[in-house]
């Protein structure tokens, strides 16, 4: 595209508003399951009226310095593995380059509808597939009274002796390097792609690698910080980054960040599976109704008529809206239980130890 001005939307007090708050949600999810808020973050300034490649672009850029906020915070808190974090890292990046080379491509051939239509398909397939399989092992962790174990998948992994081994000790795992490529490639792609690699990276950990929940949402902080950091000079070479976008998501999700790394300390690791799956499904659907009228925009679908589309346009919005207010509303009542438990707890022990 030669002019990518057209590219930029008009800034209004609405949409200032509107941006901050998606910001403030999306800071409180990936302090609480990792980078996941990024798939919250694009699909709503996609629905704001931001081209797919400017919100993907716009996000990459303001996630890197909140995932350096979070990450810093859950180490302190002994949760974060650097090693695991950093060998990730290393794959991600390389994911990011083959990820940004798809979306310039898609983006040069078929416009901004393009780029929009192939946003919400991946949007929509990976959150399905992935939201789906998280939201059904919370459900059996639930039931099996919150502990967690180690996937089959994992402890199969585990076992293949594939030199180099590397042990991680936060993650309390040792396992073949070559295991860590895949997932972390996967990781930088979609980051690069749709601007969402959490949802791959954290459930990656889980079930591939062995790590738990809290361990892997904490240490997903750190590939996030890296493959941000490089994402954001091969974005900003490119000229997508609306930098207004990044620093009004920024403002609001660096507090965001901290209070959902804080509620991890207070929360049973199935909860944290639950609001990732939740989310993930209801913003799946958000996506997938916009799908025809990207189809209609490069002619691939039969016009429908001027209603079904606002409809389509009025049910996208409002699934956005309940995935964000359900996601915080899910973490704020966790933490408030997780917060009166501990004092309680805390209250009994001092009571006992004066009696």
């Amino acid at each position: 595209m030669k002019d990518i001005s057209v590219m930029f939307m008009d800034m209004t007090a609405s949409k200032l508003i509107a941006l901050l708050v998606i910001g403030a949600v999306g800071g409180l999810l990936s302090g609480f399951i990792g980078s996941g808020g990024a798939f919250v973050m694009t699909p709503a300034m996609m629905s704001l009226g931001v081209p797919g490649a400017v919100a993907v672009a716009s996000n990459m850029c303001h996630k890197f310095p909140k995932a350096m906020v979070g990450a810093y915070k859950r180490w302190k808190y002994g949760q974060a593995d650097i090693k695991l974090g950093l060998v990730m890292a290393t794959t991600a990046v390389i994911g990011v380059q083959i990820g940004i080379k798809i979306q310039k491509y898609i983006l040069n051939q078929f416009g901004g509808a393009g780029s929009n239509l192939y946003i919400s398909a991946v949007f929509m397939v990976v959150l399905v597939f992935v939201g789906g399989y998280v939201f059904f092992d919370a459900w059996k962790l639930a039931r099996g009274g919150g502990k967690e174990t180690v996937s089959k998948l994992a402890l199969r992994m585990q076992k293949i002796q594939l030199a180099p081994m590397m042990h991680f000790k936060t993650a309390k795992v040792t396992i073949s390097a070559w295991i860590t490529i895949p997932v972390g490639l996967l990781t930088g792609m979609l980051a690069a792609t749709i601007a969402v690699g959490g949802f791959v990276g954290v459930p990656g950990m889980i079930y591939v690698i062995g790590a738990s929940a809290v361990v892997a949402s904490a240490t997903e902080l750190i590939i996030a910080f890296v493959m941000g950091a490089w994402g954001s000079v091969q974005w900003g070479l490119s000229g997508l980054i609306d930098i207004r976008l990044a620093l009004l998501l920024l403002a609001t999700s660096l507090i965001g960040v901290q209070l959902g790394a804080l509620g991890t300390t207070y929360v049973k690791d199935y909860i944290i599976k639950v609001v990732m799956a939740t989310t993930m499904l209801i913003v799946a659907v958000s996506r997938g109704v916009k799908i025809p009228g990207y189809l209609i925009d490069l002619e691939l679908m039969t016009p429908i008529q001027e209603s079904t589309l606002a409809l389509l346009e009025g049910i996208s919005f409002w699934s956005l809206v309940t995935a964000l207010g359900s996601a915080a509303l899910i973490i704020i009542v966790a933490m408030i239980k997780g917060m009166t438990a501990d004092s309680r707890s805390k209250k009994a022990v001092l009571g006992v130890s004066n009696g």
